[in-house]
């Protein structure tokens, strides 16, 4: 399958093609795949000005319709699977096997959505607490917060997005997104199949844009929430900058694993092979940091280093190949840089380490200073170090010393060591008998520290896309 030659941007709901001045590569080959239609300043502005004229229409129309719409996608993402796979792909490097995954994400948080837009609802609250309070009777509702802002990242350029769109349909916001320019198909082709729907004229455009261009998306009064997935330099400038509305940001991580002495070693290797290069690592809750009981570090050792070297790297359209490509050259190049210092800096290199232009090898290290970027610093690629622990608190200690706290994993029987990690990691989520890679899309998902502020799932995100209106009701005395 080949993509279309050039792409249109939506505005407004509808298909513009001022130009195709974005080169989309694909990230394997290091060929052009296609073009795809660049907005202006004065574009953004147009789309906000059309979602501030969409919001009564939107906030007016009823869960039973909102729900119709998200359908609809569910059912056209289904048809165009795997057109859609494919063109994660190209755009992405992604292998073609987890790119039929993240569609599938893509449906499940679209059908999660449309469940969740007739489920929305308020409270009727017990005013009465004092004689001051005698005949009172209040109610609350929650109502769409208005214009939505969303910017959305290269590595899940589907689910990610996707996590904005279908919450804020659901709810009953119009929204501007920013699709990254790494990887804007995948958001393009969403605007296609949300412009069959009957979704009020100006209730979503999806613009790439340059980003020295997109400050409306940030700084516009006239858009009431911004939430972004993304890095931490630029996600916590977004919040300076965005004023008075509030703030979602996903931002980036280091995730650990934590191996005991009473795991199976086998199932753990098994899951942490894919929670540490899934997509060659880039995922912010990928496995980066691997920590290991000493009375079964080397026979884990073994084993993990073995399977990581049965990986194959390759083509992501080839069915076999689990290790594609990073996002670019460049990030392959400044990962390369991290893994050369960690050796020179006394870790030991395992396995893997070698690059070709964009490909890096899957690779494991041991005893990296813990000081060095590829400890403290979000990797974000195909790399993982492991360490020793004696005993589970020193575990969690290694764990909780990092400037970030996404997920974190924990291989253990232990019922008691499950409750005092969950009471004591400083992580939004802690995931038992699997990797912090683990993830479902109903699920409140987002971190603390420098990984961000709020939640995604769909249900949590329409939270943060709606405000509480309060009713009160005084009856009169006698009647």
């Amino acid at each position: 399958m080949k993509l279309k030659a050039t792409y249109p941007f939506y505005l407004a709901n509808k298909p513009e093609s001022p130009n195709a001045d974005l080169e989309v590569i694909d990230k394997y080959t290091g060929e052009l795949a296609t073009r795809v239609a660049m907005a202006s300043p004065a574009d953004i502005d147009r789309a906000i000005g059309a979602a501030v004229e969409a919001t009564n229409p939107m906030r007016e129309m009823p869960p039973y319709a909102r729900q119709a719409v998200l359908m609809h996608c569910v059912e056209r993402f289904k048809e165009r699977a795997e057109e859609l796979a494919m063109s994660l792909c190209i755009e992405a490097g992604k292998p073609i096997k987890d790119s039929r995954g993240e569609v599938s994400r893509l449906i499940d948080t679209f059908r999660i959505a449309a469940e969740e837009s007739v489920r929305i609802t308020g409270e009727v609250l017990n005013l009465e607490i004092s004689e001051r309070a005698r005949g009172y009777r209040g109610m609350v509702k929650p109502v769409p917060i208005g214009p939505c802002s969303f910017i959305s990242p290269f590595n899940f350029p589907l689910n990610l997005a996707a996590h904005k769109v279908a919450p804020a349909i659901a709810a009953g916001c119009p929204f501007v997104l920013k699709p990254a320019s790494l990887t804007p198909i995948g958001a393009i082709v969403i605007g296609e199949v949300l412009a069959e729907t009957d979704l009020p004229a100006g209730a979503f455009s999806i613009l790439p844009c340059h980003r020295e261009g997109a400050d409306l998306f940030t700084t516009d009064e006239r858009l009431k929430l911004l939430s972004f997935t993304g890095s931490p330099v630029v996600g916590w400038k977004l919040k300076e900058k965005a004023g008075k509305k509030p703030v979602i940001l996903e931002l980036g991580g280091n995730a650990a694993v934590v191996v005991d002495e009473d795991a199976n070693l086998t199932d753990a290797v098994d899951r942490i092979i894919v929670g540490a290069f899934y997509q060659s690592g880039q995922s912010c809750i990928g496995v980066q940091r691997i920590i290991v009981h000493e009375k079964v570090y080397d026979t884990f050792k073994e084993k993990l280093v073995a399977a990581t070297k049965k990986l194959k790297m390759g083509d992501p359209k080839d069915e076999s190949t689990f290790i594609g490509p990073m996002i670019s050259e460049k990030e392959a190049e400044r990962l390369d840089g991290w893994i050369q210092e960690g050796v020179r800096a006394g870790g030991r290199l395992l396995c893997g380490g070698k690059r070709d232009g964009a490909m890096l090898e899957a690779t494991l290290l041991e005893d990296v200073p813990t000081h060095l970027d590829l400890c403290a610093e979000e990797a974000f690629g195909p790399v993982a170090m492991l360490s020793r622990f004696s005993n589970f608190d020193d575990a969690l200690r290694q764990v909780n010393a990092s400037q970030f706290g996404l997920q974190a994993g924990i291989f253990t029987r232990d019922w008691v060591k499950v409750q005092k990690a969950w009471d004591e990691l400083e992580v939004g989520g802690v995931v038992i008998g699997d990797v912090p890679s683990w993830r479902v899309d109903n699920m409140p998902y987002g971190g603390v520290k420098e990984s961000g502020l709020g939640r995604e799932g769909v249900r949590y995100a329409i939270r943060d896309m709606t405000e509480l209106r309060l009713l009160v009701m005084r009856m009169p005395p006698g009647e």
